[in-house]
């Protein structure tokens, strides 16, 4: 996902000189590209997340349009104050990069991973919140964050995520995509876990279980009307993140179904109010917390058994 973010950001300030590539000592070779042919629309501050934020606001004030690019992490706890009073209490046009969310940055452990993010920054005003689920999407989320006027964050992964469309997707902020249609059980996923799902579901559907997957990639805003149809029309909703099931995708559609007077089944798969375990590649690491596709199967296969 790095190389399609920089490609795609290199799109954009090839045609607008007004957008200037914030970095903070984590860019990649073609971050360097674009600094030798851009160099006056290239900034790195070093391991300074604070006043990379805090410019990027002054640089908004001013017309330009910064793209924050750093560690997810960084952004959502360490400069979460300046990302609060810079930019979203003036509502400054800035576009925040998180790389690594989740636990993408699997090797390194919790203090690196990004699991409370979307609680943290979904309450924030004037905040709008993207979780891309494969390179061809964060590619579509790039573009339509700069052509959104307000302050935007997006959570990237940065460990192979893998390509779940076929041809180019249709992305517009605030609206769900349904991937896959099915009766019996209604799946919201969000970010590139969905990869895990899909194979979940090919283990229900093996079990005569039909399973509609729905890929929600705007957090906030969310497809509110979208979700309330989904929860009126199936039996049992599952919400499945690389998150915590606290204040997350999860608590986003519960909320959702009771402000609408609906009543649901929902099973809500994530971490449990925990920290993820164990270090390795990421396939690893969603293994040990059961947030694999194995795991998830099993999860929803009990869930609906017992419904029956």
């Amino acid at each position: 996902m790095q190389r399609v973010y920089a490609t795609t950001l290199y799109d954009i300030i090839k045609g607008d000189k007004n957008v200037v590539s914030c970095l903070s000592d984590s860019g990649t070779d073609y971050d360097e590209l674009i600094a030798r042919e851009f160099p006056k629309q290239v900034v790195n501050f070093g391991i300074s997340e604070n006043n990379q934020l805090a410019a990027a606001a002054g640089m908004a004030a001013n017309g330009k349009i910064p793209f924050v690019y750093t560690t997810s992490a960084f952004i959502a706890y360490r400069s979460y104050e300046f990302l609060r009073d810079d930019i979203c209490l003036q509502n400054r046009n800035v576009k925040l990069i998180g790389m690594g969310t989740g636990v993408s940055w699997s090797t390194l452990g919790a203090t690196h991973h990004t699991t409370e993010d979307i609680g943290l920054l979904r309450a924030l005003p004037n905040l709008t919140v993207l979780t891309p689920a494969s390179p061809k999407e964060l590619r579509a989320a790039v573009i339509a964050a700069y052509k959104h006027k307000g302050p935007v964050y997006i959570r990237m992964g940065m460990s192979g995520e893998q390509e779940i469309y076929s041809e180019e997707c249709n992305f517009k902020i605030g609206k769900n995509v349904e991937f896959k249609d099915g009766k019996d059980i209604a799946v919201f996923s969000t970010g590139s876990i969905i990869s895990e799902v899909l194979k979940a579901a090919e283990l229900l559907e093996n079990d005569g279980i039909t399973v509609k997957i729905i890929n929600v990639h705007t957090l906030k805003p969310l497809d509110s009307r979208a979700v309330t149809e989904e929860c009126k029309s199936h039996n049992l909703i599952v919400t499945v993140e690389e998150h915590s099931t606290i204040n997350g995708l999860g608590t986003a559609v519960a909320d959702t179904a009771v402000e609408n007077g609906i009543f649901i089944n929902l099973l809500k798969i994530g971490l449990n109010d925990c920290f993820a375990a164990g270090f390795g590649k990421k396939s690893d690491v969603l293994k040990l917390n059961k947030l694999d596709a194995e795991s998830i199967y099993q999860k929803i296969k009990e869930r609906y058994d017992f419904l029956k």
